[in-house]
């Protein structure tokens, strides 16, 4: 099939694009939406403004739109995204990175029916520290640029995923029940590399502002 995948440039949407091309699906471009709202319920914030760089380290066309992030009228933005990516590069599916979601997973769902295109959901229900593991094993490098619930705190900004930051992470699921895989919005990611670039991105500039238990980390690549 020919794919669009909705990419924020974190861990999940980048391992959704890595495993449509294992299943030798063609990703024929990628949607970014860039927010307003930074609490956005459908669309990643932190450092969104740099998938462009990820996206040409991958060689793969990207679409942007811009949304006041209003919730519901937000997916109406997505839906002219998706609608230039059928018009553009004729792709007969859209991929998410959601794992369990249902929230983002019904509504993109709902839009792909209208459009008569299938939705793939690859990571869909993967158990949260096999799909950690998946990544390290896969030469992903990830970088933690935002916490948003207690105990996370500054400190875990910058962080990379690898096995201690998954033994880190996994005494706090025991403790605290903090999603392991960030799945309720505990974390968000940026990745810097994997198998899919055709190099490393390199950072020249971070910027860091929050409170309390929810900080951001927006970071400039060179």
């Amino acid at each position: 099939m020919k794919c669009a995948v909705l990419f924020s440039g974190g861990k999940d949407s980048t391992y959704a694009i890595f495993l449509t091309k294992k299943y030798d699906h063609e990703v024929c471009c990628l949607i970014s939406i860039f927010s307003d709202n930074p609490s956005s319920y459908m669309f990643h914030t932190p450092s969104i403004l740099q998938v462009t760089k990820q996206a040409e380290a991958m060689n793969i066309p990207i679409i942007i739109y811009k949304t006041k992030g209003e919730k519901e009228k937000e997916l109406i933005d997505l839906e002219q995204a998706i609608i230039k990516a059928i018009d553009d590069f004729g792709v007969e599916a859209v991929v998410t990175g959601a794992v369990e979601s249902a929230y983002q997973a019904s509504r993109i769902q709902k839009i792909s029916n209208r459009l008569d295109i299938e939705c793939f959901n690859p990571l869909w229900q993967k158990d949260h520290f096999e799909l950690l593991n998946d990544l390290i094993k896969n030469n992903f490098d990830i970088l933690i640029t935002g916490v948003f619930a207690y105990p996370l705190s500054e400190k875990w900004l910058g962080k990379k995923i690898d096995q201690k930051f998954v033994e880190d992470i996994g005494n706090l699921f025991k403790k605290y029940k903090i999603n392991p895989a960030g799945e309720g919005g505990e974390f968000e990611t940026f990745v810097l590399n994997c198998p899919l670039f055709n190099k490393k991105l390199k950072i020249e500039s971070t910027k860091i502002k929050g409170k309390n238990n929810s900080w951001k980390m927006d970071i400039t690549i060179k």
